[in-house]
């Protein structure tokens, strides 16, 4: 059991999401930790103390001054218990008390009071997530050290779609698994990757390009946050949120990809191409849109190809860790073990893109990595999954490559 002897208090504030917090601390407490609860006044009109105190095995706390606590004083008697605080949901109102400082009601104060680690998981609806006044307090709150988990984008209870929604339940408990297991296997190392596709213009309405949707690489970027790297992640143009605590850098073609990625690797120290970046470009480009005419039955394209941008960091004198991605519809194994000894890899991480449910567009993927001299299989599972397992393996790598190394 991941939490096995951990002690998590789980602080609940008004939202719909509360009704999700019953089912947060019974996976908590699958997990071997020790729950106990804290509701604000707000909390209590979405979901009852007495469910949380039945699903926890611990009365629930939402009293300032209990007098039912050792010396009055249950908020520094909880605080000092603690291991990690999640709050969840945590209202726009709850971060802006929290942002001021305040200590007006058992929860905010405790958190003032308390020296564990304060991880958050924003619930609310998409406008007020969006409002700059949200935006500000989560910027300070993250900067006073305050852990942000989240939030997800989707549907809301409320018929918005957006960001605001609070991370699933098993996402949270792995989010505390993560926190809790000591000292975090990528902390102190720049990560610097690159996913989705690129476009390369025809003329100003066309472009050539694939159909990559980042998820990967995304998954990537979040999971090697939430592993302690400082993640720099050059994007081509993809519909996804930024992962918490990853550094974006939008691009559009494969040139200037290249551009991002040289002008950030000097001081990374792994470098993960996951982009699916085109191999060719249009010689020329229109400077106008190019019209189809009645006497036109071809269309005849010069394509001069695009620099290899995993080639060429491999290439460098004092090049990163370098994990590259093969997706390959035919000789799975062969191209990748092709591409790892020609481009200088590290690592490389093949998958089958012409197999239904993985791969582009897909929210799962299954992949085989190889290095010199090995391989291992990572079967089917959803991305964000296979990218913690894929990381785990370039960390072991990394340090067996790096140890002893000034």
């Amino acid at each position: 059991m991941e939490l096995a002897d951990k002690r998590i208090l789980l602080g609940i504030s008004g939202g719909i999401a509360a009704y999700k917090s019953a089912e947060l601390v019974r996976r908590l407490k699958d997990q071997g930790a020790d729950v106990r609860v804290v509701m604000t006044r707000s909390a209590k009109e979405f979901i009852t103390p007495l469910t949380l105190q039945a699903v926890s095995g611990h009365p629930v706390a939402d009293s300032l001054l209990d007098p039912a606590a050792e010396a009055g004083m249950g908020h520094i008697e909880l605080a000092k218990w603690a291991d990690l605080v999640l709050i969840a949901p945590a209202s726009a109102n709850l971060m802006a008390r929290m942002a001021a400082g305040m200590g007006d009601e058992l929860l905010t104060t405790l958190c003032l009071a308390t020296p564990a680690p304060v991880a958050l998981a924003p619930a609310m609806n998409q406008q007020m997530y969006r409002n700059p006044a949200t935006q500000a307090n989560l910027a300070t709150l993250a900067s006073r050290g305050i852990l942000l988990w989240g939030p997800d984008s989707g549907s809301q209870a409320c018929g918005d779609v957006g960001p605001g929604r609070m991370l699933d339940p098993l996402e949270l408990v792995q989010r505390c698994a993560l926190q809790l297991q000591g000292p975090q296997p990528l902390a102190g190392l720049h990560l610097l990757l690159t996913a989705g596709p690129t476009r390369e213009a025809l003329d100003p309405v066309r472009f050539i390009s694939n159909h990559s949707s980042g998820k990967m690489g995304f998954a990537l970027a979040r999971a090697a946050a939430e592993m302690g790297a400082r993640v720099t992640l050059v994007s081509g143009p993809v519909n996804l949120p930024t992962p918490t605590g990853v550094t974006r850098i939008d691009v559009e073609s494969a040139q200037q990809m290249h551009d991002a990625v040289h002008a950030a690797v000097a001081d990374s120290q792994i470098f993960i191409g996951c982009a699916a970046v085109a191999d060719y470009r249009a010689a020329a480009i229109s400077p106008q849109k190019i019209k189809k005419t009645a006497d036109n039955e071809e269309l005849v394209l010069t394509l001069v190809k695009n620099p290899d941008i995993i080639a060429s960091v491999g290439a460098l004198p004092n090049k990163p860790f370098t994990v590259g991605f093969a997706a390959e519809t035919v000789d799975v194994e062969q191209y990748a073990l092709g591409k790892l000894q020609r481009k200088r890899l590290d690592m490389i991480a093949a998958n089958d893109v012409s197999r239904a449910g993985q791969g582009f567009n897909s929210d799962d993927n299954a992949l085989t990595v190889f290095w010199p001299g090995g391989s291992q299989e990572l079967p089917l599972a959803d991305k964000l999954s296979i990218a913690r397992h894929l990381l785990t393996l370039v960390v072991e790598h990394y340090q067996c490559d790096h140890r002893g190394r000034p």
